[in-house]
C-alpha cells in the first residue's frame, strides 16, 4: 500500500488525508504545532494516524509521496531530510486535482484573487451551475473532491500551492496582477515570485483561456517569455485595443469572440478602481462559460463582497471604522488608501514580508493624520513614515488600537485597519485580526 505523508494539520492537510484515506493509501499526517480539536475529530473518524506539536522523521521519511501544506517553507528543517531522500512533495492541489474531472477556474495575484474568486463562484451559482468554491480559501479543495462532487471548481491560488504544483491544469487562468509580496520565501527576489504566479497557466493547451490584466506592468513584462498554447483573453481600464474587457462610455465591456457584454461602471456592486479590475475578469469568466448577459449583469451589480477586505463595520461619532484585515502586502493598502477620501487613522504592522513602503508613501503624507501599529515589532513602519505623519503611536492588541485610533480620530475620518503584514506575531491569521477588530469596535 502507497503512503502518502501529509505536512501540516490545517485546512488544507486534514483535506488531503481524508482524500488520501478514502483512496485507500496508508495516510499519516505530521503537524509541528498543535491541531485544532474540530480537525482531530476528522482524523478519529476516519482513523487516520496523526501527531502533533513535533515531526518525528523515521514516521516522515518512510514516505512514498509528501503533501505539504502551503503555510510551512520550503527552508523548514525537515525538507533537509526529505530532499536526501528524493522523496516527491507536492501540494494539496495537486494531489486533489488527480482525482477531480470537474472543469477548474484557477484565480491568482498579489491582490483581489480573494474577492474575484468569490464573485466568479457568485455569477457561476447565479447561473445554476453546481460548482465549489476552494483553494486558498474556505473547506479545501481536497475535502471537497473526496466528500462532493462538482461540476466545475473556483480555485483561489497562493504563489505557495502553485510551488507545489506540477501535473495540475487549469481550464481557465486569471492572473490578476503581480506586486512585492512574500518575498521572504522567494529569496527577496521578485523574479522568483512572478515566476511562481506563472506556475497556474502550465500544461494549459488551445481550449483553454488564459485571462490576465494588460495594465500590470510586472505580468506584461514577463508575459512574452511564457510559451502557452491557451487563449490569450487580456482586460484593461487604459486601452480598448485588442482587449477582451475594457472601459468605454463609462461602461465595462467583455468580449469573447463575437459575444459581447456591458455594465455601467457606477452599477457595478464592487466600488474602486481595483475592484472595476476583479468585474472585467469575472465578466470574461462568464462570457467564456457563455453564461447569459442578464446573470452576468445582475451578479456584478448585487455581489456584496468579501469579509476583511474593505468591509464597513459602524461609524461612531462621525467616525467610520473599516477593516482591511485581508490587506497583508503594501499594494493592498494603496488600494485601500486611494479609495478612500476622508483623513485616515491608519491601523497598520504585523510580521513583515519585505515590504517596501516608497509606492504609498505619498498617499500616506496625504491622507493619513495618524498611525497606529499593531505588532511586536514597529520597528520598519517607524523608521520608514517618522517624517510623513506626525503622530504614530505603538499598540499590541486589537482594543488598544481601536481605542487609540479612537482617541486620534476626528468626526468625518476614518479608521482603517489595513496591516500590510501578516498577522502572525499578534493573531492566529488574517481572519483572527480582523474578528478581534470588529469586535473592539462594537465594544467601543
Amino acid at each position: 500500500m502507497k503512503r502518502i505523508v501529509v505536512l501540516g494539520g490545517g485546512e488544507s492537510g486534514i483535506g488531503s488525508a481524508v482524500l488520501a484515506k478514502t483512496k485507500n493509501f496508508d495516510v499519516f499526517i505530521s503537524d509541528k504545532g498543535k491541531i485544532k480539536d474540530e480537525y482531530k475529530k476528522i482524523l478519529v473518524e476516519y482513523d487516520i494516524d496523526f501527531e502533533e506539536n513535533r515531526h518525528t522523521e523515521n514516521k516522515i521519511l518512510n514516505a512514498d509521496e509528501i503533501v505539504k501544506s502551503p503555510g510551512i517553507p520550503d527552508k523548514a528543517p525537515v525538507f533537509t531530510k526529505i530532499k536526501e531522500k528524493g522523496i516527491n512533495v507536492i501540494s494539496e492541489i495537486e494531489f486533489a486535482g488527480r482525482y477531480c474531472n470537474a472543469k477548474k477556474i484557477c484565480i491568482t495575484g498579489s491582490n483581489g484573487k480573494t474577492t474575484t474568486a468569490t464573485l466568479i463562484h457568485f455569477l457561476l451559482k447565479s447561473a445554476g451551475i453546481n460548482a465549489g468554491l476552494a483553494g486558498n480559501i474556505g473547506k479545501s479543495f481536497a475535502m471537497q473532491v473526496a466528500t462532493e462532487n462538482h461540476d466545475y471548481y473556483v480555485l483561489e491560488l497562493s504563489s505557495f500551492q502553485l510551488d507545489g504544483m506540477y501535473e495540475f491544469k487549469a481550464d481557465i487562468a486569471v492572473l490578476l496582477n503581480i506586486t512585492p509580496d512574500h518575498l521572504d520565501r522567494y529569496d527577496y527576489k521578485l523574479e522568483n515570485y512572478a515566476r511562481s504566479k506563472f506556475r497556474i497557466i502550465q500544461n494549459m493547451n488551445d481550449d483553454d483561456c488564459f485571462i490576465f490584466c494588460a495594465d500590470d506592468k510586472i505580468t506584461m513584462e514577463h508575459i512574452e517569455k511564457i510559451v502557452s498554447k491557451a487563449k490569450m483573453l487580456p482586460f484593461s481600464q487604459r486601452t480598448s485595443a485588442a482587449q477582451s474587457s475594457y472601459i468605454e462610455n463609462h461602461s465595462l465591456l467583455a468580449k469573447v469572440n463575437s459575444n459581447t457584454f456591458s455594465i455601467l461602471v457606477n452599477d457595478l456592486s464592487l466600488k474602486g478602481r481595483h475592484n472595476i479590475y476583479n468585474s472585467m475578469a469575472a465578466a470574461i469568466t462568464g462570457k467564456v462559460l457563455d453564461i447569459k448577459n442578464e446573470i452576468i449583469r445582475r451578479s456584478l451589480s448585487t455581489f456584496k463582497g468579501v469579509e476583511h477586505r474593505l468591509e464597513f463595520v459602524l461609524s461612531i461619532g462621525g467616525i467610520k471604522f473599516i477593516n482591511d484585515s485581508k490587506a497583508t502586502n503594501v499594494n493592498s493598502v494603496w488600494y485601500a488608501l486611494d479609495s478612500i477620501n476622508d483623513k485616515i487613522v491608519w491601523i497598520a504592522g504585523g510580521t513583515d514580508k519585505g515590504n517596501n513602503y516608497n509606492e504609498i508613501t505619498d498617499l500616506v503624507r496625504e491622507k493619513v493624520r495618524a498611525i497606529v501599529c499593531l505588532g511586536i515589532d514597529n520597528s520598519k513602519i517607524l523608521s520608514f513614515f517618522k517624517d510623513a505623519v506626525p503622530v504614530i503611536v505603538e499598540t499590541r492588541s486589537a482594543r488598544d488600537a481601536v481605542e487609540k485610533s479612537y482617541e486620534l480620530a476626528c468626526s468625518g475620518d476614518t479608521v482603517l485597519l489595513s496591516p500590510a503584514c501578516a498577522s502572525f506575531d499578534l493573531f492566529e491569521n488574517y481572519e483572527d485580526r480582523g474578528e478581534q477588530f470588529k469586535k473592539a469596535v462594537r465594544n467601543l
